[in-house]
């Protein structure tokens, strides 16, 4: 698989340093409706804003592919297509969470990242163009047979996808259930603080947990959570060589944390900033240099 990115990164490590980075122009966007989301749209641009409206930009003429792009997966989910608690399935939080994560990820590292994302399934032919691929709320997903062998093809050929937004027993069993007819010889092992990944562009020292806006407004803290949602787990999938090919964010909801990022300073400051923006930008960051 070769990917159409050349990357030079330069790190930016001290959290304290960027905080004044990313509240520039936290609160400078004006909302919209969400639009009703068709099965044919092929990037994030094409999906009415759901939050807040999102940063806009453009890449140098001729260079207009030598970039990141954040894909989105577009799945079917069991259950009536609908992610737990009622949620959006594959197209929650899209496109703000998208954009917004693209924009900072070039704002404070030298990777310049693609202004208008993709949305793909995982049996579209360029599929391999795309070296990270996000699914959101995969409590209810399902993959056909031609898709198990899509994805499996995929992730051995160098891709790599998070999973993320899902929350509990019931939700992790289907996905572990899934993820084993894709690596029926592998599982998902609990990623420890002591890896790499860890300290790919920030220093992260605890799994910390991002819940929807509304949750946190209302006085959110993990023990308010029920029993099975309470805790925090970074499971991934490796290869022989010991590359991630799976991460799996449980218990939390980073999406949120990048969407929601322009409504509310204690939101911004206590979850987006503080956990959703330093994973995800490291699980790209490392998965692009690995």
């Amino acid at each position: 698989m070769t990917w159409p990115v050349r990357i030079g990164i330069v790190f930016v490590v001290v959290l304290a340093a960027l905080a004044p980075l990313f509240a520039q122009g936290m609160y400078r966007f004006g909302g919209r409706e969400n639009t009703r989301i068709s099965w044919e749209v092929r990037t994030a641009r094409e999906i009415g804003n759901h939050s807040t409206d999102t940063p806009e930009w453009t890449n140098p003429v001729g260079f207009e592919r030598d970039v990141f792009t954040f894909a989105r997966v577009r799945y079917e989910a069991a259950l009536g297509g609908r992610g737990r608690g009622g949620g959006g399935g594959w197209s929650t939080d899209a496109p703000d969470s998208d954009l917004n994560l693209s924009w900072r990820l070039q704002q404070i590292t030298a990777l310049r990242t693609d202004p208008n994302g993709r949305v793909l399934r995982v049996t579209d032919p360029d599929l391999a163009d795309f070296p990270f691929i996000y699914i959101v709320e995969p409590g209810r997903l399902h993959f056909n047979p031609d898709e198990v062998v899509a994805l499996r093809a995929y992730l051995n050929n160098g891709g790599f996808l998070m999973l993320d937004d899902f929350w509990g027993d019931a939700a992790w069993e289907n996905v572990a259930r899934v993820f084993k007819q894709v690596f029926p010889d592998r599982g998902f092992t609990e990623l420890t603080l002591d890896h790499p990944l860890y300290r790919s562009v920030f220093t992260i020292t605890e799994k910390g947990q991002v819940p929807a806006i509304g949750t946190a407004m209302r006085g959110y803290t993990a023990e308010n959570h029920d029993g099975d949602t309470r805790t925090v787990h970074h499971r991934t999938i490796v290869d022989d060589k010991g590359r991630i090919l799976v991460f799996a964010a449980h218990n939390t909801d980073n999406g949120d944390g990048w969407e929601r990022e322009g409504q509310e300073p204690y939101y911004f400051e206590n979850f987006s900033l503080k956990y959703a923006y330093p994973l995800g930008i490291n699980l790209i960051v490392y998965q692009m240099t690995h």
